[in-house]
């Protein structure tokens, strides 16, 4: 993907719109999203394009239900490194992208050096997944936290 620098200062009330649009509804088509934004089609589109390119929008994708899929646990994994080495920290970041499992991996500061966002099918494979994480090269500790329910989780940002 092509990136181009915009400015989030130049987005304005129109391309944040459209943007607050696409994310609550990305299949929508650029007619609707056109009129919903108040402009026509034609230069929706390219302002979409704009955004696109710029990587503002990165993507588009379903969001699937887990459970209504046999992921019947979601958890979260705390991970402390026995380094915080840049090839440490890479490695480790290269190792769980091969985990389908991992939805997320975000390196933290404070309490660990990764919070993981996990699925599981069952609690069995939910420890499975937790003593492979335990057992990886270069991992001191790791700490699970099983999700109960999830009351909000929304796409995006705040626009």
């Amino acid at each position: 993907m092509k990136t181009s620098a915009v400015d989030v200062q130049a987005l304005d009330a129109i391309d944040r719109r459209i943007l607050a649009e696409l994310q609550d509804d990305g299949r929508m088509t650029n007619v609707e999203l056109a009129r919903r934004a108040g402009i026509s089609a034609p230069p929706c589109l390219r302002r979409v394009r704009r955004l696109e390119e710029a990587g503002i929008i990165r993507g588009y994708h379903a969001d699937s239900d887990p459970q209504k899929l046999g992921w019947e646990i979601t958890f979260f994994a705390v991970v402390g490194l026995e380094s915080q080495k840049e090839t440490v920290l890479t490695g480790f970041e290269t190792m769980v992208a091969d985990w389908p499992e991992v939805r997320e991996c975000h390196m933290i500061r404070g309490g660990g050096d990764f919070l993981l966002k996990l699925v599981a099918r069952d609690t069995a494979h939910e420890n499975q997944l937790t003593t492979r994480l335990t057992g990886a090269a270069n991992v001191a500790r790791v700490q699970t936290l099983q999700t109960i329910r999830t009351s909000r989780s929304l796409a995006g940002v705040p626009l």
